[in-house]
Parts: structure tokens; C-alpha cells; sequence
């Protein structure tokens, strides 16, 4: 307890007694009697050979019970294992290599570490710490291409996580970094330690290709990354089919079956083959572990078809369409537990388009708005 607060009271011995109140603060100083704890209480670290000086190999975590004054800062000490100087530890606990280490030269060091605190009089603990020397990198890391697409309502695009790059190293110590080529950030980052692509706001309608790498210190591989960027139009909401898909997952639908039902599709409602095929948004179905796909076919000229011809080819090659993937159901409207008749219930779709929904596996990552079905009964 750091401290009390008491209320004091004084009376006298006069008719009517009288009285007067005051309160009186105790704080509790502290006393530096906890010493710094090292969590873990010892280390193990692996550094490669070649690195180089100031290479960071160790973060040491102290904490102190004690109040704020007897605790940190800390100051640490190498006190055995460093004769040599190969390493340095700098005021924040952080322990670097001070030479360049080679592994057929010494293979372990063990050091012994001080942590004193600052408090009156200092208390202190040791830890100890492993270091390994390893071979360097032998491996060039792998990456899977990433190939994006992006569905987004005309210049609406907010921008946020698109996909993440996937890359593997079989050198088990290796740290990989993923860089993007500078001219290219003004509409593309990379995160460096976890390889996500970000994508900021405002994006056009095209195709991006982005330089991004991916190093282990020693070899840096090129990873091809595709952006496609799809704008829809106000007029395709009007014209949308919806087909759900029985027990499939997003993000299984967008790795396992995208390409090869959007090939199927277009063959089945494609009247010309400069048609195009525009799938606006998937999204789970609420409450159920169906999947829905919104889609709408462009003509040529560049108006589109209406719902009610594409279901007519979607109901003529449905057998063909579910060779791939089983279909629930094709719905131009949704009245179902609406106590209408069908041509008495109206829908309107809604679309969010800030509200995006990223499906990323790790060769293809899909980008769309969510969407909202409204119906209601005219009768």
C-alpha cells in the first residue's frame, strides 16, 4: 500500500462540545530492497557468421517490483564471456555483435550479464547468455507469386491490407525482409517483417505490377505481384445475379475455385466473346455456411443484361456449372418469408464500399466491397 488517507477528528469537553475535522495524507516511501528480474532468467541467441558489426542478436527484458525511482533505468554489464569484445550492450538491453563473427573460429560464447538498478543503495541480477555461431544463409528464400484483385466502387477506394506476400526460407534462422521498389510507394506498401501489402486510397482503374523483394541478408529474389483494379458502375448494380454456393469458404472459394468458375461461367452466359464477365463482390451468407457471388455481364455495346436472361443461362448450364463447385441457388430477388407474391417484391442493393472484405490466400488475393440486399413487398 503506497499510502493512506485519514480524517482526524478533535472534540472538546465544553456544553455543547464542539469539533473540528482535518486530514492527514501517510505516503509509504518505498525502500529499494527488490532486485531486477530478468525474464527469461537466462538466454539463448544464434547469430550467422558475416554479419555485420552492430548486427543486433539479443533484447534482454528486465522489470523491478520496486517503485519507479529504485527501479529503471537499468544499466547492464557484461562481466565474463567477452574478453575479447565481441560484443556490446548498449543502456536499453540490447546486445550486438562488436566484430564480425566466422563460425569455424568459435562455434558458442557464453556471457554473463549485469542489470543494476537506481535505486539507493543498488540491487542487482545476472543472467546468463548463449550466443550460437552459425553458418550463414546457403538458401535463397522461395516466394509464390501473389496475384490481387481489387473490386471497388468508381475513385471510392479507401485502401487498406490487399494480400500478403508467402515466403519461405530453408535456412531454419534466417529473418526475411520484403522491400518495395521507391517509386512505387505513393500508391503501395510492403510491409517489411510480414510481407502484407497495403494498398492506399484513391487507387485507378488498370493493372499495377509492383517490385517487391524479399532478402535473408545475404541473396534478395524478385516476387511478381499483379494488382488488377475494377472500378464498378452505378448502372451493374441494377443488373446483378447472385449464385450461392453450398459450404465453402471465402477465402477456399477465391484459392481453389475462382479462375476456373469464372471460365465456366463466362461460357455459360457469354453471348459474345467480347462480352465481359464482372464479379462485383463474395461474401458468407448470414447465419448459414453458404457462400454468395454477385456478379453482372457487361455487352459489348456497354449496357447489361438483365437479371432475368442470365438466370434463364445460368438455369440451362447449371449441371455443367456444378462440376467444379455445388450450387444452392441462383437469386435475381430474395422474398423468401416475405408474404408477397414475386412479381410484388421489389429489392435494391446497396453497396459499402469502405467497408472492404480481403480474402488472401498465397497465390491469389480477391478485394471486394461488402453488399447489402434490401426487399420489400409492393402488394
Amino acid at each position: 500500500i503506497s499510502g493512506y488517507s485519514l480524517v482526524v477528528q478533535a472534540r472538546d469537553s465544553g456544553t455543547p462540545p464542539l469539533s473540528s475535522s482535518v486530514t492527514v495524507n501517510v505516503d509509504i516511501s518505498d525502500v529499494n530492497d527488490n532486485s531486477p528480474v530478468f525474464t527469461p532468467a537466462n538466454y539463448t541467441a544464434v547469430i550467422q557468421e558475416n554479419k555485420p558489426v552492430g548486427t543486433s542478436i539479443l533484447q534482454l527484458v528486465v522489470t523491478d517490483k520496486d517503485s519507479f525511482h529504485n527501479g529503471p533505468p537499468f544499466t547492464f554489464t557484461i562481466l565474463t564471456g567477452n574478453e575479447e569484445e565481441e560484443f556490446t550492450l548498449d543502456p536499453h538491453g540490447v546486445l550486438r555483435s562488436a566484430v564480425i563473427f566466422k563460425h569455424m573460429v568459435s562455434t558458442e560464447y557464453v556471457l554473463c550479464v549485469q542489470a543494476k538498478d537506481s535505486g539507493k543503495p543498488q540491487q542487482v541480477s545476472h543472467t546468463y547468455v548463449q550466443v550460437r555461431v552459425i553458418e550463414e544463409s546457403i538458401h535463397k528464400p522461395t516466394a509464390i507469386p501473389l496475384e490481387i484483385f481489387i473490386v471497388t466502387m468508381e475513385d471510392d477506394f479507401p485502401g487498406g491490407v490487399i494480400g500478403k506476400i508467402h515466403a519461405t526460407d530453408q535456412d531454419v534462422y534466417d529473418v526475411l525482409t520484403y522491400t518495395l521498389k521507391s517509386e512505387q510507394k505513393s500508391l503501395f506498401k510492403v510491409n517489411s517483417h510480414d510481407g502484407k501489402i497495403i494498398a492506399l486510397g484513391g487507387l485507378d482503374n488498370g493493372k499495377y505490377v509492383l517490385n517487391v523483394s524479399v532478402s535473408d541478408g545475404r541473396f534478395q529474389v524478385p516476387i511478381d505481384v499483379v494488382v488488377h483494379v475494377e472500378q464498378l458502375l452505378q448502372e451493374m448494380l441494377q443488373n446483378t445475379v447472385t449464385i450461392r454456393f453450398e459450404n465453402v469458404s471465402p477465402e477456399d472459394f477465391v484459392g481453389l475455385h475462382m479462375h476456373g468458375f469464372r471460365r465456366t461461367l463466362r461460357n455459360a452466359v457469354l453471348s459474345q466473346k467480347q462480352d465481359s464477365l464482372h464479379i462485383i463482390s463474395i461474401q458468407p451468407a448470414a447465419g448459414s455456411g453458404q457462400l454468395d457471388m454477385l456478379f453482372a455481364v457487361q455487352m459489348h455495346s456497354g449496357g447489361f443484361y438483365k437479371p432475368a436472361y442470365l438466370i434463364q443461362k445460368l438455369t440451362n448450364a447449371r449441371r455443367h456449372l456444378e462440376n467444379a463447385i455445388r450450387i444452392s441457388a441462383v437469386l435475381e430477388k430474395n422474398c423468401s418469408g416475405l408474404d408477397c407474391q414475386e412479381q410484388h417484391c421489389e429489392q435494391s442493393l446497396s453497396i459499402d464500399s469502405h467497408s472492404l472484405m480481403t480474402y488472401s490466400t498465397a497465390r491469389i488475393s480477391f478485394v471486394c466491397p461488402r453488399f447489402y440486399r434490401n426487399v420489400r413487398c409492393m402488394c
